[in-house]
Order: structure tokens, then C-alpha cells, then sequence
């Protein structure tokens, strides 16, 4: 038992982001056979927002999205909110993989941005949007160090970005463990999740997408002019196919090499008093999120919860994923241990929501592309917990490639290269764990990175919580 197991033992098992009394009715699932011009598999951000793009490209064309449960269930619907401008997972790695094209990256990032914001405004989604930016805050020497050299790499490629000293950023949001931080206050902010899918999943019905939830994909059939698609009570032959499965098993075994499911954890306070708010500040509601390897997410949400994520990424051997797995008592009674360790003044108060969703991470820890069966079938995976805005991007480009478009962006080495594939079992679970005790391992020494993490860099793998 931990000193804080209480906190938890009453929340609810489910995102608080799906608690929501205003669900809408879930569509008809798909029975018997059909056909289409192009099918979707999955109704998350990706699969939501190519629907809606190959609508508005060519209003005749046929679009079934054809989603396992219902809209936002997955991923979509279970991380923190986070809205980052950022295709590459952050300028930093953006620059360390793809230098040539990363002022190119930083730009279609913001229009990406950019269009998601007018999606917003001009569809009326009540999405609870707030573009105040994300403060990273140092919580050791080293990071103070690493975080404010980097204000001046912000500038460079155009955002606006401050360094808080330690009274600048206690002023922000008040914790005893900050020594600093870096605001970025340009290209970030926090959303509803399920508020902003439900709006596109709206969107897209207007537009004439055909939608059917609880319809479960299992089977990819090539054909002479096209795909078939075995559902659990229906087949779907379909000119073209957008695979926009997360970290859900891969419909395409080429898509298994890339991808790692990492489980991540969150809970969600009760709404805080007056009190609570003068004690903590956070007067201006950015989103906030450590600095270390193993590092907590954090915002408040439109009723001034606390979302408090992170840290204690769990991999399950042989890229399992089940339900089961979405409650791990030991991780959440760490995340809230380490929660009032950052906030003591908030002892006391209790959590009503506890879930987990899986990640899709890649060694590149950003969105990747890939064809298979002729070109019939275009796929976007692997965006690392950073997907609520790169979804956009990625689902744009996924329609781009199945429908043979040839531009500036797909002719990118972003768009054409791959990373680095996983080990198959059981070597992968095996460097997983090995990865996760060297990264622990390097937050507890300043930082300092031992010789298995400096072979990983060398060789690309990138990995953290």
C-alpha cells in the first residue's frame, strides 16, 4: 500500500475525457457487403481527419470509416490534450533526425496548426481550446542547464519562447521542486480530446462520410482492382484503404516491426476549491510537463481538475494489448505519490478518474508512412503520444500516398524514410525493460547517459517514458 492509495481507491476506470453524459449515438454497425472508393479503418483523430479531407477533395468520392468501437475509444480519446505545432516530436528531435528539412517541418507544423485552429472556429466544435502554451520545468541542476540554452534554438526557428527562473516559474504554477522553466508560448496549448473528435465525427457525417462503429476490421484481401476488408459481420471492397490504427494490432505485419504499444497511465483530481487555486496559481493554464526521461504531463481542464500523466510507461511482451492491462494499481499509486510530491499543498485532495491508453511509439518518436499492396493501402502510425495535432498532418499525407499524389511534402525523407525497426520477442521486451532501468537510471545521475543509452543514440533508437 502506498501513502496515497487512498487518493485513487474511489475513481472511476474510464478517460475522464469519455465520462460524458453528451455522447452521441453510436452508428450503425456494418453488416452484410458493401463497397466504396475509399475505406478507413479507425475513428480516431487520423482516421476522422482523412475522411474529412478526401470529402472536401472530391465531394462524390465514397468514404466508409469503419471503427472497432466507437469514435475516439482509443488513443483519441485517452491522452492528455496536449496540442503541439510540432510534427517531429519537438524541435530538438525534429533537428537531430531530419536537420535538412526541419525549417520546412517547423513550417508545415504551424499551418497544420493553423487548420486545425479554423477547423475549430469555423465548425463550431466545442473543443475547449486554449492555445497558452507549455511550460517545461526543471526540477535538477542539469535541467536548468539544458532548458534555458534552448530558448535561444526556439527563437532561431521562429517561436516564442521565455526562461523562468525559479521565482518566474513558481509564479506560474507554485511547486517546490521547479528550479526553472522554459514557456513556450507560441505552437502549444491544451484541448478536449473527445470534444474536438466528436466535432470532426460530426463534420465528417455532414460531409456525407459513411460511419460505422462496432464494426471490427480483421482481414486485409488484396484484389485485382482493389481491397477487400473482413469485418466481423460484413466485407467492404473498397478502391483504396487509410489504415489509422494507433498501437491496435496492425492489419499489415510490416507495420509490427515498427511499432511498440507502450501503456500510459493518467488520473484526473476532483475540481479544485478557491483555495487549492490560490496555493497552486496557475493563473494562466499552460500545460506543463518535466524535463527528465521519466517525466509527468499535466494541465487543468475546463472545471480546474488537475490531469496529472506519464512517467511509468509499461510494455507488455509480444505487443500485447487488452483491457485488462488498463489498470495497474502500482503504477497509479506511484503517479500519485509523485503527484503530491509536486504539489504538497494539494495533500488531501482525492482523484476520480484512473485509466490507461496505449502509445503508439516508434524509435523515430514521430508519425511514419507506408504503402502496401500495390498502393491500394496507405497507413500513418507511430506518433508517440504526440498526436493530437500531427494526426492532421499524418492522415493529409496518408491520403496523398494512396491516391498517388506526388508533391513537395511526400517527396520529403520525413515522409519516405522509416525507422529503425524493433527487435522481434524476446528481444524487444528484453531491451525495453533494459532501456527503461538505464533511462531511471540517468535522471538519478544528472543526467549523465551510461553506454548502452549513448549506443542508442548513435544508432537512432530513441526512447523515453
Amino acid at each position: 500500500m502506498g501513502r496515497f492509495d487512498d487518493s485513487f481507491a474511489e475513481a472511476r476506470t474510464l478517460p475522464f475525457w469519455l465520462d460524458r453524459g453528451d455522447a452521441p449515438e453510436p452508428q450503425p454497425p456494418l453488416s452484410g457487403e458493401a463497397t466504396c472508393d475509399l475505406a478507413i479503418v479507425g475513428a480516431g483523430f487520423t482516421g476522422l481527419w482523412a475522411a474529412i479531407e478526401a470529402r472536401r477533395r472530391d465531394p462524390a468520392r465514397d468514404v466508409v470509416v469503419l471503427e472497432a468501437q466507437t469514435a475516439a475509444f482509443g488513443a483519441s480519446g485517452r491522452n492528455g490534450g496536449f496540442v503541439e505545432a510540432s510534427l517531429t516530436h519537438g524541435l530538438h528531435n525534429g533537428v537531430d533526425r531530419f536537420p535538412a528539412e526541419i525549417a520546412k517541418l517547423e513550417e508545415l507544423g504551424e499551418q497544420n496548426l493553423a487548420a486545425i485552429e479554423a477547423t475549430i472556429r469555423n465548425h463550431a466544435i466545442a473543443a475547449d481550446y486554449e492555445p497558452n502554451g507549455m511550460i517545461t520545468v526543471a526540477r535538477a541542476p542539469h535541467e536548468v542547464e539544458h532548458l534555458s540554452a534552448a530558448v535561444e534554438d526556439l527563437a532561431q526557428h521562429g517561436h516564442d519562447a521565455v526562461w523562468l527562473d525559479q521565482d518566474a516559474v513558481r509564479a506560474e504554477v507554485n511547486s517546490p521542486t521547479y528550479l526553472g522553466g522554459l514557456w513556450q508560448r507560441s505552437g502549444s496549448g491544451i484541448v478536449d480530446p473527445v470534444g474536438l473528435a466528436v466535432g470532426l465525427r460530426r463534420v465528417a457525417l455532414e460531409l456525407g462520410v459513411r460511419l460505422h462503429e462496432h464494426t471490427p476490421v480483421t482481414d486485409l484481401r488484396e484484389l485485382p482492382s482493389g481491397v477487400e476488408l473482413v469485418c466481423r459481420d460484413a466485407t467492404v471492397r473498397a478502391r483504396r484503404v487509410l489504415l489509422a490504427t494507433n498501437g491496435f494490432p496492425p492489419l499489415l505485419r510490416a507495420i509490427r516491426r515498427y511499432i511498440v504499444p507502450v501503456y500510459d497511465y493518467v488520473l484526473v483530481t476532483e475540481p479544485l476549491s478557491e483555495r487549492h487555486r490560490q496555493a497552486i496559481g496557475w493563473r494562466n493554464r499552460q500545460g506543463v510537463g518535466d524535463a527528465m526521461n521519466q517525466f509527468h504531463y499535466y494541465r487543468l481542464t475546463s472545471d480546474d481538475r488537475i490531469l496529472w500523466g506519464g512517467y511509468d510507461a509499461i510494455y507488455h511482451f509480444g505487443n500485447a494489448v487488452d483491457p485488462r492491462l488498463e489498470q495497474r494499481h502500482a503504477t497509479f499509486s506511484l503517479l500519485a505519490e509523485n503527484f503530491f510530491a509536486t504539489f504538497p499543498q494539494l495533500e488531501g485532495l482525492r482523484f476520480t478518474h484512473r485509466w490507461a491508453g496505449v502509445i503508439d511509439t516508434c524509435s523515430r518518436f514521430c508519425v511514419m508512412w507506408g504503402t502496401a499492396m500495390s498502393g491500394r493501402v496507405s497507413y500513418a502510425v507511430g506518433y508517440t503520444g504526440l498526436g493530437v495535432a500531427a494526426t492532421r498532418f499524418g492522415a493529409v499525407v496518408a491520403l496523398d500516398l494512396v491516391d498517388g499524389v506526388d508533391n513537395d511534402v511526400v517527396r520529403m525523407d520525413f515522409v519516405r524514410s522509416k525507422p529503425i525497426p524493433f527487435p522481434p520477442e524476446p528481444l524487444r521486451w528484453l531491451g525495453v525493460q533494459l532501456t527503461r532501468r538505464e533511462l531511471a537510471r540517468a535522471d538519478r545521475n544528472n543526467g549523465r547517459r551510461g553506454l548502452y543509452l549513448r549506443a542508442l543514440d548513435r544508432l537512432g533508437l530513441g526512447f523515453d517514458s
